[in-house]
């Protein structure tokens, strides 16, 4: 059974830096294409940021580029996302993805707030 577990959240002040974790046990981490959403109060799970397998391609919101940053170790089966310069507007609920296969997997998500 694959299981994903979201750390790093908090309340940040504008223009602060967090990084999300997101341990993966279970599986073949390495193999899996892996992907941050995020959910604010009020609106729908969107995609933020997306990594391929051997993280050799990446993809961004276009309101998070040049501020976001995903990553993945494949050694510590652990998905990151390093947010820059924070907005209020980033405040929501983080969750992390994998995919392997057609099978998605979802953990149950961070809390992100931005103080102004």
């Amino acid at each position: 059974q694959v299981r994903l577990v979201e750390s790093g959240g908090g309340l940040v002040q504008v223009g602060g830096s967090l990084r999300l974790s997101c341990g993966v046990s279970g599986g073949t981490f390495s193999t899996y294409v892996m992907a941050w959403f995020r959910q604010a109060p009020g609106k729908e799970r969107a995609l933020v940021a997306a990594i391929n397998w051997n993280g050799s391609s990446t993809y961004y919101a276009d309101s998070v580029k040049g501020r976001f940053t995903i990553s993945k170790d494949n050694a510590k089966n652990t998905l990151y996302l390093q947010i820059n310069n924070l907005k209020p507007e980033d405040t929501a609920v983080y969750y992390c993805r994998a995919e392997d296969r057609g099978k998605v997997y979802w953990g149950q998500g961070t809390q992100v707030s931005i103080s102004s």
